[in-house]
C-alpha cells in the first residue's frame, strides 16, 4: 500500500475526530492534495455512516462514488458501542482484509486517505486487538485530536506515552476547538502547554488548530 493513508483517532469517542477529518480532508484538496476519507468500523448505523455524511458536509461535496460502492465506509454495525461488542451484538467478526482491501484501493486513487478510527486511541477492535496496536501494525502516521475540555490534558499525555512505546509516528496533533468550552482559562492554557511539548519533545510533528465549524 502507498505510504498515503493516515489514521485519525483521539482522546475519547467525543472529541471532535470526524470534525476533524472532514476539515483536514477540506483543507487539504484546497492545497491540491487530492484527498478521501475512510471510517474504519462504523458502529450505531445501519447502511450508512453518518461520520463519512458529516466528512462530506464538511467538505461540500455530497456523497461521492466511492461513499456509495461501499469503499468508505466497509464495515458497519448496528449497536452504538466498541467494535469488539458491535460485532458480537451483530453476530459476525469484524472483516479486516475487506477494509484493508478498500483502503488500498482508495490509496491508489487519491493522494492521501483519512482513516478515522471509531472512539478513542485504546478502544478494542476485536478481544484480543486494540485500535493502537492496528496502526502500529500498518504503520500508518496518526493524526491525533484533543480539545481543551477539563481532563483532555491527562488524556493526551497517557496517549502520548502509549504512541511512543509503539513506536508510531505522530504527524499532527489537532487541537478541536469544537463544541466552545465554557472556561476559556483551561482551553488557552492546555493549547499552550501542548504546543509547547510537541515543540520539545515532538518536533516534527504538527499542529492544527480546528475552528469551530
Amino acid at each position: 500500500m502507498k505510504e498515503n493513508v493516515f489514521f485519525v483517532s483521539g482522546i475519547d469517542t467525543d472529541t471532535g475526530k470526524s470534525y476533524a477529518t472532514g476539515y483536514l480532508a477540506k483543507l487539504w484538496n484546497g492545497q491540491g492534495i487530492r484527498t478521501i476519507t475512510q471510517k474504519l468500523i462504523q458502529t450505531g448505523n445501519d447502511g450508512l455512516s453518518e461520520d463519512i455524511e458529516l466528512h462530506r458536509r464538511i467538505m461540500g461535496t455530497g456523497l461521492l462514488p466511492e461513499d456509495t460502492d461501499g469503499l468508505t465506509m466497509p464495515e458497519i454495525f448496528s449497536y452504538p458501542c466498541s467494535p469488539h461488542l458491535a460485532a458480537k451484538i451483530d453476530k459476525r467478526p469484524v472483516d479486516f482484509d475487506k477494509i484493508e482491501r478498500a483502503t488500498r484501493r482508495l490509496s491508489e486513487t487519491y493522494d492521501a486517505v483519512l482513516l478515522e478510527g471509531a472512539g478513542g486511541l485504546m478502544v478494542p477492535l476485536t478481544r484480543d486487538l486494540l485500535t493502537i496496536d492496528y496502526i502500529a501494525r500498518r504503520h500508518y502516521p496518526l493524526i491525533f485530536v484533543t480539545s481543551g475540555k477539563l481532563g483532555s490534558i491527562n488524556h493526551t499525555l497517557l496517549s502520548l506515552e502509549a504512541i511512543a512505546r509503539r513506536n508510531i509516528r505522530l504527524h499532527t496533533v489537532v487541537y478541536n476547538l469544537y463544541p466552545e468550552e465554557k472556561d476559556d482559562i483551561i482551553r488557552r492554557d492546555t493549547k499552550s502547554y501542548i504546543r509547547h511539548l510537541l515543540e520539545k519533545e515532538y518536533p516534527e510533528t504538527r499542529f492544527v488548530t480546528l475552528p469551530l465549524i
